[in-house]
């Protein structure tokens, strides 16, 4: 597919819209360990039942984490978290720690698993987490396209089978066309078998000068 310069799509492509620029973020080693220890607490926070001895305990460690990190709190944009594209998820928790394994105009790729914190039940991956990871794949294929930055104006999402979680997985993505602002995708899912678990399509629409 063939794409035309982002600034002949949007002059003000530069501006993105009302969106800031932000830039990639090298943090150091300590905050990939402490993401890494995080989202090993979330699996624990939903997994674990100990006595009420033990909650208190994880209560008051987890309070003296939280004070030790709030006069630290930073702007958007000035964080690390979500701008680190060296570890999972680009160090955001929100995400799902999964690593891009290609990025490319004509596609997108993440390799990954879902872990008990993302469970819905019976050991699946809750349908709730799906649609965001595919809307984190449809921002990074638009992107890599070139195309102006956007904001995701609708995602459907087809279930074909259960996702389960602690399986290796990989998520595939591409521009399927454009229309002016708009660029339409699809994205999906396969399991080690290569079996599609699930699949989406959504719509991407450019943002206009000044649109947050």
């Amino acid at each position: 597919m063939t794409e035309l310069d982002p600034k002949e799509l949007d002059p003000e492509y530069e501006h993105h819209g009302g969106f800031p620029e932000y830039g990639p973020a090298s943090p150091g080693p300590g905050f990939g360990r402490f993401v890494a220890a995080m989202r090993a607490l979330q699996d624990l926070a939903v997994s674990a039942d100990p006595g009420d001895d033990v909650w208190d305990d994880a209560a008051d460690r987890t309070a003296d984490l939280v004070q030790l990190l709030a006069p630290f709190q930073a702007d958007e944009g000035k964080a690390p978290a979500g701008r680190t594209p060296d570890l999972p998820g680009m160090g955001s928790l929100l995400l799902p720690p999964w690593t891009l394994t290609r990025y490319a105009p004509d596609g997108v790729e993440m390799t990954g698993s879902f872990s008990r914190f993302h469970v819905g039940g019976n050991h699946a991956v809750h349908g709730g987490v799906l649609p965001l990871l595919f809307d984190h794949m449809f921002g990074m294929v638009s992107h890599a396209a070139g195309r102006p930055i956007s904001r995701t104006a609708f995602l459907h999402v087809d279930y074909r089978k259960v996702t389960p979680i602690d399986a290796p997985l990989v998520v595939r993505g591409r521009v399927t066309g454009t229309e002016g602002r708009k660029a339409f995708v699809a994205a999906e899912l396969l399991d080690g078998e290569h079996a599609v678990l699930a699949e989406a399509n959504g719509l991407m629409v450019r943002l206009l000068p000044g649109q947050p």
